[in-house]
């Protein structure tokens, strides 16, 4: 009985994750920290988060507490893994999901130098029964979502050849959500940033997997930069969107409707709003021996397109950093913007 009704909850909890997929924010370095994801939290309560990427070396063998620890109104939060070795992603995945995570995503689409020599990210398109074993020792050992973040393909590869078999083999190991950006990755030749942005978009081929797979659950990312964008490829079929770069530097562009129209909930709140809810945030985060600018660098997008935008980002970006700097930094870039309002 206590099994059954473990399955149940399990069962409930991925239809759940599944469900919060629809619009997700990509695991971006550097970027989507504990700190950028409360900030989105505040938009969107239904969005997936992500955190930035984290070795499975580092889960097993690092600071736990510094590499994993998040506050639990981020959830759902996945946390994305780097590696390739069975058995440490499997040690990593649980220590992740015993962490708290909703969810634990293996990244086989990260084109960096340090990435490939380590053998794992976008490198692993070349090693679709590696990436099975992966994901098939990481299914075993935890009952959260396993899911896989991948490129089309890499290099001379042929997406519409590779892309359809490297997605089999890793279903077949029990994997039923996939993240797909829909660019190569070039190993050789482009920069991490350049992979980014110039290997050219196929949608039509992403679109094609969902079509040919039915029973999978498909996402696409690379280019989406508005809401009404990610609106209309989810009424294209596929089952989520995941949005990058646009969701950090116009968070409220990207999120602050994003759990009406995605989600069929709620009117979001506003610029303001989603500001004001961050200050008990930020004080909690300055109490315990942190600095401003670790939270505040994230918000600089916040009223992007609005007057007093600019005056906003200065306030931030010049007293944000300064020893002491608290709350009324915050409130004071704000007020920039409150004064056109009428």
């Amino acid at each position: 009985m206590v099994l059954e009704t473990s399955n149940v909850e399990n069962n409930s909890i991925k239809s759940t994750i599944a469900r919060s997929a629809r619009l997700s924010v990509a695991p971006m370095m550097d970027w989507t920290d504990r700190h950028c994801r409360m900030l989105h939290r505040t938009l969107s309560a239904d969005a997936l988060l992500y955190t930035e990427m984290v070795t499975a070396a580092a889960v097993v063998h690092g600071d736990r507490a510094r590499l994993l620890d998040f506050d639990a109104a981020e959830h759902p939060v996945a946390l994305q893994l780097g590696g390739a070795d069975a058995e440490l992603l499997a040690q990593a995945a649980t220590i992740g999901a015993d962490w708290g995570y909703d969810e634990i995503n293996l990244n086989c689409g990260c084109p960096s130098d340090r990435v490939q020599s380590g053998a794992f990210g976008a490198v692993l398109m070349e090693s679709p029964d590696v990436v099975a074993r992966a994901c098939a020792a990481m299914i075993a050992a935890t009952s959260v979502p396993i899911t896989v973040k991948c490129r089309i393909g890499v290099d001379d590869q042929e997406p519409r050849d590779v892309l359809p078999d490297f997605i089999d083999q890793v279903a077949a190991s029990g994997v039923t959500r996939f993240t797909i950006h829909a660019r190569k990755a070039w190993l050789q030749g482009l920069s991490p940033k350049q992979n980014r942005s110039i290997p050219p978009l196929d949608y039509d081929l992403v679109k094609q997997i969902k079509a040919d797979r039915p029973d999978l659950h498909i996402s696409i990312n690379g280019g989406v930069e508005t809401l009404d964008q990610a609106v209309e490829l989810l009424d294209a079929g596929l089952d989520g969107v995941m949005v990058g770069r646009a969701a950090y530097h116009t968070p409220f562009a990207i999120l602050g409707d994003a759990d009406a129209r995605v989600f069929g909930g709620d009117a979001g709140i506003s610029e303001q709003d989603a500001v004001t809810a961050m200050l008990p945030y930020i004080d909690a985060h300055l109490s315990a021996g942190g600095r401003l600018h670790q939270i505040t660098r994230h918000m600089l997008g916040m009223f992007n397109g609005r007057p007093g935008a600019r005056m906003w980002r200065r306030v931030l970006s010049e007293d944000g950093p300064r020893d002491g700097a608290d709350t009324g930094v915050v409130l004071r870039a704000m007020a920039h913007v409150t004064e056109f309002e009428g």
